[in-house]
């Protein structure tokens, strides 16, 4: 068993927050127990050799498992339902009309974990647009930092178990069962996704054109008060006019520090 220091766990917090914007220092026991078999089957006696190799390794590659190891993805289809149908009844009608001239329906999904928030999305566009969706460019931007989950959405395979509580039409027309056990997001679903590795906390955010919806929803809660701040104004600066910002309902954004107006619990609008 290797043990952690004080020393070498704040090191590791500060680490992982500098560069992600995630607090664990109030996760020890969860930072120790997932970096302990990692550490001893790396063959590497300690937390200070670790850190040693993490902050010298030029490739990524132990920042990448780091986080693989560390970030939390807990999620699932339709979660939070009301903001899917505000999103459908509301959202939509809205933005397919601002969007009309254009056909151009730009969508991101912040912090997607493992595909279930992207695709959800991507079959409501799907129904909502019906036969004239070949006509809209309403392919959503997935990105999360974690490569592990990133993998998992790519692949869209899930159980069987996990898609119980979809429409019965959307389990028959968006997915292909498997066998008894999974089932895999449909071609014209999955297409509609595109996957990317992006860490939040990126200075700039390279987008050529602004976003007309941002789900970033149960993220937040990992980031202290003047991050979450920092990263709400550059959503905002991303957020074409009359766009909306979905975070989750456990968080919130204070209106005194950001320009977006309230629409209802946990939705936002840039006016």
């Amino acid at each position: 068993m290797i043990d952690i220091t004080d020393k070498e766990f704040i090191q590791l917090v500060e680490y992982v927050k500098s560069n992600y914007g995630i607090n664990l220092i109030h996760k020890r026991t969860l930072v120790s127990g997932r970096m302990q078999n990692y550490l001893t089957q790396r063959g590497i006696k300690s937390f200070t050799e670790y850190y040693t190799l993490l902050i010298s390794d030029t490739s990524g590659n132990l920042a990448n498992e780091l986080v693989n190891k560390l970030t939390t993805n807990h999620t699932f289809f339709a979660r939070e339902v009301q903001h899917f149908d505000f999103f459908k009844n509301k959202a939509l009608p809205i933005l397919g009309g601002q969007c009309e001239k254009s056909r151009d329906l730009r969508i991101w999904s912040a912090g997607c974990s493992s595909g279930e928030e992207p695709y959800t999305l991507a079959m409501i566009l799907a129904d909502y647009f019906g036969q004239n969706r070949g006509m809209w460019d309403t392919k959503i931007l997935a990105t999360d930092i974690s490569t592990k989950v990133l993998d998992i959405a790519k692949a869209g395979i899930y159980q069987n178990e996990q898609l119980e509580s979809l429409p019965g039409n959307w389990r028959q027309s968006y997915f292909k069962r498997l066998d008894k056990e999974s089932s895999a997001v449909a071609d014209n679903i999955k297409n509609e996704v595109i996957f990317r590795v992006f860490n939040l906390m990126n200075e700039v955010f390279p987008f050529k054109r602004k976003f007309h919806v941002i789900f970033c929803r149960n993220v937040m809660i990992y980031f202290d008060s003047r991050t979450k701040v920092d990263l709400i104004n550059k959503f905002y600066e991303n957020t074409e006019q009359g766009g909306y910002l979905f975070i989750g309902h456990s968080e919130s954004i204070n209106r005194e520090e950001s320009r977006y107006k309230y629409v209802m619990p946990a939705v936002y609008r840039k006016e």
